[in-house]
């Protein structure tokens, strides 16, 4: 049986085919990576007698899961086990939750990728709903940063719709720049965290130092937003 509760049929896919059908949805997927989530214990594919992983669609599938939860809601991997451990004993995951593919769960709603590839400004205004001068305000303030060639990555559309929406509450570029600032600020400890770890030697390194900012980052957020709270209710005096 693999992680999923399929058994395994046929010959499955070898690591290599499961990397191509992760690659369109996934570009910075390696082999690596895919056997770090299997030593993590999120996917557990078949072994034929020579050792070779054998991997099934829903092993496939659960794998897309996981990529999905990291990428798109930034969850580490113990939330995003907890979810899937749920999904396994037919319970309702608790937080944000990805859509499933078919082969997956029972769910009629199929796995659908939202974010990926490079956008120009023009889209980038177009799925933000903001005007060009609003745009180039934010990256004049750096709040958003274009790549070499000039595009934006998916994360802008976010930020942007973010900042079109705070800028309704009187926030001008000043103070958004400060959160940027911030943020960067927090990046670099991050940084200095896990670049030890990124630059070992053993297998799996750089899998597990991304790991390590994924989970000191979702604590730094729920620090944050906990420490916001608790400011708040001073100044109003509540």
């Amino acid at each position: 049986m693999t992680a999923a509760g399929q058994p395994l049929s046929g010959a499955g896919m070898s690591i290599g085919t499961v990397l191509d059908q992760l690659r369109p949805d996934f570009p910075d997927v390696t082999i690596s990576k895919i056997r770090f989530l299997e030593a993590e214990g999120l996917v557990s594919p078949q072994r034929t007698p020579s050792g070779y992983r054998r991997f099934t669609a829903a092993d496939c599938d659960r794998l897309r899961f996981v990529l999905t939860a990291q990428r798109d809601h930034y969850l580490p991997l113990k939330v995003i086990r907890e979810q899937l451990d749920a999904i396994d004993h037919g319970s309702t995951p608790e937080g944000p939750v990805v859509k499933l593919p078919r082969s997956f769960t029972s769910t009629t709603d199929a796995f659908v990728s939202e974010t990926g590839g490079r956008i120009s400004r023009e889209t980038l205004c177009e799925r933000s709903g903001v005007d060009e001068m609003f745009l180039s305000d934010l990256v004049a303030a750096g709040f958003v940063v274009p790549g070499n060639a000039g595009y934006f990555d998916a994360e802008a559309v976010l930020l942007v719709r973010t900042a079109w929406e705070l800028a309704e509450f009187g926030l001008d570029m000043r103070h958004l720049r400060s959160l940027r600032m911030a943020a960067d600020r927090q990046a670099a400890l991050l940084a200095q965290i896990a670049g030890p770890v990124a630059k070992g030697r053993e297998a799996g390194a750089r899998d597990r130092a991304e790991e390590m900012v994924r989970e000191l980052g979702s604590l730094m957020v729920t620090a944050h937003s906990a420490l916001l709270k608790a400011s708040v209710r001073e100044e109003l005096g509540t």
